[in-house]
């Protein structure tokens, strides 16, 4: 049985219950074929001292939404999904507002995945470029 692309989204958004997730109001709104996209409220919890988005929260969700997205192409009953490198090019800064990523898949190997993961504000200006190699490893008994 194939589940909904409202079904999917649902569970993705519950399963960040309890997580760094949640605490970053980090919400899953999209996804297709070879893309996921989940956004994120720019608000002071995120924000460095001079009030501007934190590059560790633009990571945090860059990693999150590329994760899922590995999460969602393999099979998760026979596989576990880590994150084994992510960088970031950080182009533009945000005050407010939503921040979207968009994670596409580069490469969906046997073992690794490379993502491409484009961070943007509510205009569609590119924030950050990130880049995440996600490793799938067979679940043992």
């Amino acid at each position: 049985m194939q589940l909904s692309k409202e079904t999917i989204i649902e569970q993705a958004n519950k399963s960040c219950k309890n997580t760094l997730m949640e605490t970053l109001d980090i919400e899953v709104i999209d996804y297709g074929d070879n893309f996921l996209v989940a956004r994120m409220p720019v608000t002071p919890k995120v924000h460095q001292p001079d009030g501007v988005l934190h590059g560790g929260a633009t990571l945090a969700l860059a990693e999150s939404v590329g994760s899922f997205a590995t999460h969602i192409f393999v099979d998760i009953n026979k596989y576990f999904v880590r994150g084994i490198e992510i960088s970031a090019n950080h182009l533009k800064s945000v005050r407010e507002g939503y921040v979207y990523a968009k994670a596409t898949f580069v490469h969906k190997g046997r073992s690794t995945q490379l993502l491409e993961i484009r961070v943007t504000d509510e205009k569609d200006h590119l924030i950050s470029l990130c880049k995440l190699t996600t490793l799938s490893l067979p679940r043992t008994a």
